[in-house]
């Protein structure tokens, strides 16, 4: 209670320097932030793309039926496999004039049916990868019937490249922002210390340990990364609003995420103190 009352106290003692510090750390976190809410909507952007990952194999037309049975059977059998779905020259030529209405006419002028009988493969989610469908790939191609086997090479390479660099560049720049907010928290601190460096010292004339004289410096620091937190999620959600009426949609990013942007405020403030107390004490 007494660390409780001390840190409260700093507060109301200095204010101006108590809404600066906690000001300065919610810019940061306000970074991370915009940061995360375009990493959350280019995550849902790759998994809807990446639902549309499948494996086509194109039959050759003098392919016996219980030949297709048996390969359609033996694909839905793999553990990456969710569904393999057969589609007849007749369902191709009617997809095709409903997905290409320009060439209506020339579908219906045709005496022959030009595209082939085709096992659309479909893969489970957590399957989607490069192996994965390259695997299923090789497979499907195995059968001497199957006369070609397509699931975009050279897109779904960039799909899971891109993926991958999102993924290094959140860690990076995620820890980059993260030490920039420790930062600014330990430069507020180490002004506190000073300011009260005469304090401190007739603290420690009496006998106080420095476990005692830290714990008012880390509650404060927990408190202004608990606000700058708080502010970081308003100004957030501020500027996703902004975007969402005036520019274009985009999801929100989920409460656990902000849940843990909040908590990592009071973890870095902790922190942050914890370490310029340390490296400060003793020049007081």
């Amino acid at each position: 209670m007494y660390s409780l009352r001390e840190a409260l106290a700093a507060f109301r003692r200095a204010p101006v320097l108590t809404g600066l510090s906690g000001a300065m750390v919610g810019l940061a976190l306000y970074v991370v932030g915009l940061f995360a809410l375009a990493t959350y909507n280019l995550q849902l952007a790759l998994s809807a793309i990446e639902e549309r990952v499948e494996i086509v194999a194109y039959l050759r037309d003098d392919a016996r039926q219980s030949e297709i049975d048996l390969a359609r059977s033996e694909l839905g059998k793999l553990p990456e496999v969710q569904s393999v779905r057969y589609v007849s020259k007749r369902d191709a030529l009617a997809q095709a004039q409903k997905d290409l209405p320009e060439f209506q006419d020339l579908f219906s002028g045709l005496d022959v049916n030009p595209l082939p009988q085709s096992l659309e493969v479909e893969l489970r989610p957590g399957f989607r990868t490069r192996e994965a469908v390259e695997r299923i790939s090789k497979v499907a191609a195995s059968y001497p019937f199957v006369e070609d086997v397509r699931y975009g090479r050279d897109w779904v390479d960039k799909l899971f490249t891109l993926r991958r660099v999102g993924a290094v560049t959140t860690a990076v720049l995620g820890a980059a922002f993260a030490m920039v907010a420790a930062l600014i928290i330990g430069t507020a601190l180490r002004i506190a210390v000073f300011a009260r460096r005469e304090e401190i010292y007739v603290m420690r004339l009496v006998g106080a340990k420095n476990g005692f004289i830290r714990r008012p410096f880390l509650l404060e620091g927990a408190m202004a990364g608990l606000l700058g937190g708080l502010l970081a999620w308003l100004l957030t959600y501020a500027t996703y609003r902004g975007v969402y009426s005036f520019l274009f949609a985009l999801a929100w990013i989920p409460q656990s995420w902000i849940a843990v942007g909040v908590l990592a405020g009071v973890v870095f403030g902790a922190l942050a103190s914890a370490f310029a107390i340390r490296r400060h004490l003793r020049e007081v």
